[in-house]
């Protein structure tokens, strides 16, 4: 028998922790326009989830939402401002940002939105001009 393998999180003051479960749905970098701005960052590092893995333990009634588009629901602490999650309702996942994940062991798989890439990564990895096609892209490969 398997044991299932839990991990916890927090945002960046500890005011709001959750546990999240099993084995993601995917890792990777996202060089999307979106995430770049909303993480302040040039990629964002994320892992896709079922939604049910996901459990809030403590201040819930602390993350706030924010929804630019239908496509993602992002989440954060209102009290230090410390990014959480994205909900992906049209694909029915969750992207746990990689960063307040400090025990999983990130393994990305892809580059997707490479088009719009900032930061040229060399690394072997495929990169998608879009996202996948089971994910409602073009599944278009770019090069490095």
């Amino acid at each position: 028998m398997s044991i299932e393998r839990s991990y916890n999180g927090s945002c960046f003051c500890g005011a709001v922790e959750f546990t999240i479960s099993g084995e993601p749905a995917a890792m990777g970098y996202c060089h999307c326009a979106s995430c770049r701005h909303w993480s302040a960052g040039p990629v964002n590092a994320f892992t896709l989830w079922k939604p049910e893995a996901l459990q809030v333990t403590r201040g819930a009634d602390n993350i706030g939402t924010y929804n630019k588009t239908p496509q993602s629901y992002r989440k954060w602490c209102k009290t230090c401002g410390g990014h959480l999650f994205t909900e992906h309702p049209g694909m029915g996942l969750i992207d746990v940002y990689a960063a307040v994940i400090p025990d999983l062991e990130y393994a990305p798989g892809v580059h997707v939105n490479y088009q719009e890439t900032v930061l040229r990564i060399k690394d072997g990895l495929p990169k998608l001009k879009d996202v996948p096609q089971e994910s409602g892209g073009s599944g278009i490969s770019v090069d490095e």
